[in-house]
């Protein structure tokens, strides 16, 4: 007698499941591994924290920072930081917000051109080392609605894209829009004058033509690219020069305006942009006056 093939039953649904017992009431939740640390802007504070430990040695040997004034920073808050703007690859941005972050306990956002966000790969990094694209309403969320540290050069591109004949006379600072986001928020302008940036990555020219024809704001020629470009290659003409970085946070400005009205008067805000660029020209000119050389300060 010929025996029957054994044949493969399709279980239930269900039916192999493995019950798993529901954890005790006062257990500890589990990690989801999944979860991010990434917030709405972008930023990422363990890659922040990444970035600190990598250019502390920058911030600590190369540039050697030194402050004047980093109280007047609020340690609470809202407050728009506002300074001013060089190197063809700026270095200010990254010494501020190291120096506060590690000073301070305070993160701070950057405002940016779109430009850096577009950038493949660097643009990620830098949205998730804080930098925000520059936009009057994110400025105003991130200071109105979540009480944050928010810098902001207002000389734009144009810093950065000024030659080293012109170094540390600041240009024009747009349209004061930045005071217009202040009164708005309700927030006070702390002014930084920057000195170093300006030797840190010289432009001897700017090929304008070049920018033009690219999309860029500038197409520089620096010092860098000629010195550690020849040395080290493409990677090389990214290194700055170990200038010595001297910063002086001045009197915050309080503006004595209602927050949160539609508009405010055109001329007032022209004014206090002009007064506060003034203030940071009269403080580089004066640290200018003392410093001992470009590397020892």
């Amino acid at each position: 007698m010929a025996m029957a093939r054994p044949t493969t039953e399709v279980p239930r649904t269900g039916a192999h499941l493995v019950p798993v017992p529901a954890p005790a009431p006062d257990a500890e939740p589990l990690e989801d591994p999944r979860q991010s640390d990434v917030d709405e802007w972008g930023r990422s504070e363990k890659t922040r924290a990444m970035a600190r430990a990598l250019f502390q040695p920058f911030y600590e040997h190369w540039f050697r920072a030194e402050w004047e004034g980093l109280e007047k920073i609020p340690t609470d808050g809202g407050a728009l930081l506002v300074a001013n703007h060089a190197a063809a690859i700026p270095s200010d941005a990254p010494v501020i917000m190291h120096g506060i972050e590690t000073e301070l306990e305070r993160p701070v956002y950057g405002l940016a051109d779109e430009l850096f966000k577009k950038l493949p790969v660097a643009g990620t990094l830098w949205s998730r080392s804080g930098g925000v694209l520059a936009h009057p309403d994110n400025a105003y969320r991130l200071l109105r609605e979540q009480s944050q540290l928010v810098l902001v050069f207002p000389e734009g591109s144009k810093g950065p894209g000024k030659t080293f004949n012109e170094r540390y006379r600041l240009r024009r600072f747009g349209r004061g829009g930045f005071v217009q986001i202040a009164m708005r928020a309700g927030v006070p302008v702390v002014p930084i004058a920057v000195v170093g940036a300006e030797e840190s990555m010289p432009t001897l020219a700017n090929l304008a033509p070049l920018a033009k024809a690219l999309g860029l704001p500038y197409a520089p020629i620096t010092a860098n690219m000629l010195t550690f470009g020849a040395l080290l290659g493409p990677l090389g003409s990214a290194l700055w020069f170990p200038a010595k970085f001297k910063l002086r946070v001045l009197d915050p400005v309080y503006f004595d305006e209602t927050p949160d009205q539609p508009r405010y008067s055109r001329s007032k805000v022209m004014d206090e942009s002009e007064a506060i660029r003034q203030q940071i020209q009269e403080a580089l000119y004066d640290m200018l006056r003392t410093r001992r050389s470009v590397w020892s300060g």
